[in-house]
């Protein structure tokens, strides 16, 4: 494995001083950049996600792009339902569609724990040739979706803002909903297990619908089953968890053990610290649509969050994913603002 020449993701994660903070983007492989828009238009969408060589191109267009300090797998979270034997299809420009959602015990037969190196080998495929072709360039982040965003995916059957069947689910068959829930992590644990064994430097676990519980129901639908992923892996590679709009949670989110915390952009740095505490590292939390700004005003306010974040133990990224619209030069700049800034 060669030796990584960028390595100040994974110490500011481990705690350690550096010159600069890193940063790189949620999404940053993906739809703003017209590279990978020319391979859209050749291959579906799975098969992206199934060719490691594409998934390897994708992975790699924003390092050589954009200049970030970490590649990400181009991957999606869905897989994970898909290799659990439900049918996933994503439509382009409207999102995923599960066409026979989970909503009963019979339909608990559907799905399986399965075993992630026959179903999910492509993902580690993936990643040895991305290390391979990185050369030691920067980091690579492995991922996978909370277990509470895919029961959200599993049980709806689509994307929604408020997820209410999933909720209903949950509220009305608690019992079926923690079965399913623990189905899920102990697929994640051996996903992502393999994913480190494959060469992923960090993980992340993106519980894109977290925000929508309220803390107690965070606790019990959401968090103790990151705990476990956390508690799993966190021996064996940096952690990071971004449970979007659950800021209520940070502080038990920090007691997982978890190396960095995603926050996005409605929680102020200095709040989102206070209930952290000091021993964890932030990651976030720029306003992905402020990069459609012009850029001496992206400039300004990039500048503005990092001092609001101290210059310490901090992960310079977006609050969300990036958005298909973003002109390249303006992720750029976001970059280069953050690279040129001083500590």
């Amino acid at each position: 494995m060669n030796e990584l020449k960028n390595t100040l993701l994974l110490d500011t994660l481990n705690g350690l001083t550096t010159e600069r903070t890193p940063v790189w983007m949620m999404r940053q492989a993906g739809r703003y950049l017209p590279e990978y828009m020319r391979l859209r238009e050749k291959y579906g969408f799975f098969e992206r996600c199934q060719t490691p060589e594409l998934a390897a191109e994708i992975t790699l267009q924003p390092v050589d792009i954009v200049g970030v300090d970490a590649a990400i797998l181009f991957s999606d979270i869905l897989v994970v339902p898909q290799a659990m034997g439900l049918e996933v299809q994503l439509i382009e420009s409207k999102g995923p569609l599960l066409p026979e959602p989970v909503k009963t015990i019979a339909d608990m037969q559907r799905i399986r724990v399965p075993d992630v190196d026959e179903t999910l080998h492509y993902v580690f495929d993936a990643i040895k040739l991305i290390k391979q072709q990185l050369n030691g360039r920067v980091p690579l982040i492995g991922f996978a979706g909370a277990p509470w965003t895919l029961l959200c995916y599993m049980v709806q059957g689509k994307g929604s803002k408020t997820f209410d069947e999933a909720k209903i689910f949950c509220y009305t068959q608690p019992a079926l909903a923690h079965q399913l829930l623990q189905m899920i992590t102990d697929t994640t644990i051996a996903y992502l297990k393999g994913q480190v064994k494959a060469g992923a430097d960090v993980v992340q676990i993106f519980d894109s619908w977290g925000g929508l519980l309220s803390k107690g129901d965070f606790e019990t639908f959401s968090l103790q089953y990151i705990r476990q992923i956390v508690a799993a892996l966190k021996e064996e590679v940096p952690t990071i968890i971004f449970a979007k709009g659950a800021w209520h949670s940070l502080e038990s989110m920090a007691a997982t053990g978890a190396h960095g915390l995603g926050i996005d952009w409605c929680i102020e740095p200095q709040m989102a610290r206070r209930f952290a505490g000091n021993k964890v590292t932030l990651q976030g939390n720029f306003d992905p649509a402020k990069l459609l700004s012009p850029i001496p005003t992206i400039q300004q306010e990039v500048k503005q969050m990092l001092k609001a974040f101290g210059g310490r133990q901090h992960i310079a990224n977006l609050g969300h994913g990036i958005l298909p619209n973003v002109p390249v030069d303006h992720a750029r700049a976001f970059v280069d603002t953050v690279k040129e800034f001083g500590g």
